[in-house]
């Protein structure tokens, strides 16, 4: 499970005494680096277990138009379902904390995904499947080597699109006493006018950016290292 830090956010140094935002960074190394730690983990962690989940349902659905059709609709309605909305209902049965923080976020994570791998695979032109078919491939063998492969781009799209989103949507479970960096925002936002205040907002906000940037890039290298030449 994510730990969450319990160490002090301001020093006796700063009681009054207003800061730029350089000084709070360097003065707070250890507790930044934590909190934008939990952050990426907690956002890596929720779109992996979203994509996966949302392409076992692909797979499930993308050959039945009915139940593909639903999906698709599904999906594209659940995102306008407000995220504190769903972690008010979460708290109930899972009380504060990482629980209700990594369901609603994984949840929301599997929706781009679904729909991109659903129209990926359903974009398989039916002529390379049937050659497939044809030299003996196994179904299992055909979804595994020849449709999941071509339908790759178009599933790390949406990928990339829940990431963004994961990573941002993110620092609003600290209304849940969810890890990361929601809680040096909302905190700062809190106590706007007093010491560090903006500082903390500032620096969580850019913080997240960063992560943002950095999981884009990283996903962009994952595109160019496994997407074949002819798709690309």
């Amino acid at each position: 499970m994510i730990a969450r830090w319990t160490g002090a956010e301001r020093s006796p140094a700063d009681e009054g005494n207003p800061v730029n935002l350089w000084s709070y960074i360097r003065g707070r190394g250890e507790l930044l680096t934590f909190l934008t730690y939990q952050h990426a983990s907690l956002a890596f962690q929720t779109v992996l277990v979203g994509t996966v989940a949302a392409v076992l349902i692909a797979v499930a659905v993308y050959r039945m138009p009915l139940l593909s059709a639903l999906s698709l609709t599904s999906s594209r309605v659940a995102l306008t379902i407000p995220s504190l909305a769903l972690l008010a209902l979460l708290l109930v049965p899972f009380g504060l904390g990482v629980v209700p923080s990594f369901i609603m976020l994984a949840f929301f994570a599997a929706m781009p995904v679904i729909g991109n791998a659903i129209v990926g695979l359903r974009s398989v032109p039916a002529s390379v499947v049937e050659s497939a078919r044809g030299i003996g491939f196994s179904r299992m063998r055909i979804l595994l080597t020849v449709e999941l492969p071509i339908a790759w781009p178009v599933i790390l799209t949406g990928i990339r699109v829940s990431t963004q989103m994961i990573v941002g949507v993110a620092a609003i479970v600290a209304y849940v006493l969810g890890p990361g960096l929601g809680s040096l925002i909302f905190n700062g936002l809190s106590r706007l006018g007093g010491a560090n205040a903006l500082e903390m907002a500032l620096t969580g906000t850019v913080l997240i950016v960063v992560i943002a940037l950095v999981f884009d890039a990283l996903l962009v290298l994952l595109g160019r290292l496994t997407i074949a030449k002819g798709l690309s």
